[in-house]
């Protein structure tokens, strides 16, 4: 599904494929004729827009000058919500970082969402 601009969560995937076992993620193959209707539900599934993913960076924003600090923001994608690893934090963080170690989170967010 990502790798056809969709971009569900672990846990959708899990309720969407009906919770399989680890071995089944593993090892069972899935039909193109039952994963159509899998991807059909979520690519209709509501998505963020800028907007929003902004605004949630913003609380993070103790000066109100439209950065957050890179080092808050590695402990929050790797302790929050659906964890993220080191190296998927670096690859996303690589190269937005100013030379305080801020990033500009709406130029951020837009650039995420444009990859």
């Amino acid at each position: 599904m990502r790798a056809l601009g969709q971009n569900p969560t672990n846990k959708e995937v899990n309720l969407i494929l009906g919770n399989p076992s680890p071995d089944d993620l593993a090892n069972k193959r899935l039909a193109f004729d039952a994963f159509l209707p899998m991807l059909k539900t979520v690519d209709t599934s509501p998505k963020g827009t800028v907007d929003d993913y902004v605004e949630g960076l913003r609380v993070f924003d103790k000066e109100g000058n439209g950065t957050v600090m890179g080092a808050e923001l590695r402990i929050v994608l790797s302790t929050l919500g659906e964890k993220m690893t080191e190296p998927e934090i670096e690859a996303l963080m690589t190269g937005q970082e100013d030379e305080n170690g801020s990033l500009h989170y709406e130029a951020f967010v837009k650039h995420i969402l444009s990859v």
